[in-house]
């Protein structure tokens, strides 16, 4: 793919989201979803994403501080609860189309004297 082109074979033979842009966080997510019998090790996660380790801890680190992933040391699995996840997930995909709509906003623009700072 280059130059903002695919083949129209390749186009025709694609899934329907495969050209869709994840982060890395939803990545993470859809793999653990995908893969929900399972509880796996965060370097295993980073190793079949092609991710750095680290950054796959912290990213799942704070998807259990949302409910969104089991941990027992030292695995990982996707939330049980299912309506959880499908709300989260129609929350980003929101957010995602405010931001395509009006565009980001920058969190510095918003912060006052009497907010703390936002990081």
């Amino acid at each position: 793919m280059s130059g903002g082109t695919i083949d129209i074979d390749e186009f025709e033979d694609a899934d329907a989201d495969q050209f869709e842009e994840r982060n890395d966080t939803e990545r993470i997510v859809s793999f653990l979803d995908r893969n929900d019998g399972r509880a796996w090790k965060a370097a295993t996660v980073a190793e079949r994403l092609g991710l750095e380790t680290d950054a796959v801890s912290a990213i799942l680190s704070r998807l259990k501080e949302r409910d969104l992933v089991r941990h027992k040391r030292p695995y990982w699995a996707i939330t049980d609860d299912k309506e959880r996840l499908q709300s989260a997930y129609r929350l980003h995909r929101q957010h995602e189309a405010a931001d395509d709509q009006y565009g980001e906003e920058r969190l510095e623009s918003l912060q006052t004297e009497d907010t703390e700072a936002v990081q």
